[in-house]
């Protein structure tokens, strides 16, 4: 089932840090077929309250988006985004084909 990372950038120093990590963290998601689908894009706030930015990608199931954010590669270039950025950041399982929110009343 497909898993996504999540990240909500509060706030990013945007220095010489983020832009090395900018340019490597393309090949840690390969490995793991990992894409992105939002990387900072406007968002349209239709309710509540929101700032800064979102970063979605996609990988085929949750064990490859663990694998991924616990990678060398990855904690390799972690805290160039942890130093310079104030975010979160949270992997999640997906929901499968035809899936129906009535369907969380069975639980």
């Amino acid at each position: 089932m497909t898993a996504y990372a999540l990240g909500h950038l509060h706030t990013v120093d945007f220095n010489a840090g983020i832009v090395e990590y900018l340019e490597r963290i393309d090949a840690t998601l390969d490995p793991f077929d990992g894409r992105f689908l939002v990387h900072g894009n406007p968002v349209d706030l239709r309710e509540g309250s929101w700032s800064g930015d979102l970063v979605l990608i996609e990988f085929p199931d949750l064990a490859r988006a663990q694998a991924w954010y616990d990678s060398p590669a990855y904690q390799d270039i972690l805290a160039l985004r942890t130093d310079n950025a104030v975010c979160d950041v949270l992997l999640v399982g997906g929901v499968d084909a035809g899936y129906r929110a009535v369907a969380t009343l069975a639980h």
